[in-house]
């Protein structure tokens, strides 16, 4: 996906967003809906304004920081390398926030016979195979991926550690997505578990790798 495609499709998102919440503001409460426990009961909320415009304006900021980004890294050429899938996944985690955005004005507008974990999960689910996707396509930078000491300072590690990396999150991707038809707890635990695994073995599997890689 080019740049500017994606530029058009996340600032048109936001505005949407932005005017639909300018729209309904008279139908929400004052205090709306902000946070679910693992039990989807509502333990958090926060003033309308905030409810209405936090979420579009944290999409906003984080869209300036990624299109930032690529022009602020030294290894900025391998950033140029995978922009296709960068560019999508900006498109994807955007469209996930906006949708959770779009959840909670529903809750608030009092549509509520559903559970805010089975709307989210399978989105979670499928955003998190898409990150394993682009994880096999990264190349080496300081921003984007799974960023050790010893990724960093290998591209050799880096490599090994974004093919394993991949797998490992599409796994859990996949196992949110399952877990968002069981409900309750076990699916949080089937997205929580696998993903903070993933991550802290990575951790330690890149520093292994190098350490293999500077005493051989």
């Amino acid at each position: 996906m080019s740049t500017r495609n994606t530029s058009i499709i996340v600032l048109s998102l936001i505005a949407i967003s932005i005017v639909a919440g300018v729209l309904l503001w008279n139908q929400l409460p004052d205090q709306m809906a902000s946070h679910w426990n693992a039990n989807d009961q509502v333990d958090g909320y926060m003033p309308k304004f905030w409810g209405v415009f936090m979420m579009p304006l944290m999409v906003l900021g984080m869209y300036i920081l990624f299109l930032v980004i690529p022009g602020i890294d030294p290894l900025k050429a391998n950033i140029a390398q995978f922009r296709g899938a960068f560019n999508l996944f900006i498109v994807l985690i955007s469209v996930f926030m906006l949708y959770i955005h779009g959840l909670t004005l529903a809750w608030s507008l009092g549509y509520q016979d559903f559970k805010m974990s089975a709307a989210m999960l399978p989105f979670m689910g499928v955003l998190f195979i898409f990150i394993g996707y682009m994880l096999r396509q990264a190349k080496r930078n300081f921003f984007i991926g799974i960023r050790t000491p010893w990724t960093l300072s290998s591209d050799t590690v880096w490599e090994k550690t974004h093919q394993l990396g991949s797998v490992l999150f599409m796994v859990s991707g996949a196992l949110a997505f399952i877990g968002s038809f069981l409900g309750g707890e076990l699916a949080f635990w089937l997205f929580f578990v696998p993903l903070m695994g993933s991550a802290l073995f990575l951790v330690i599997y890149s520093y292994i790798l190098y350490r293999s890689e500077t005493h051989s």
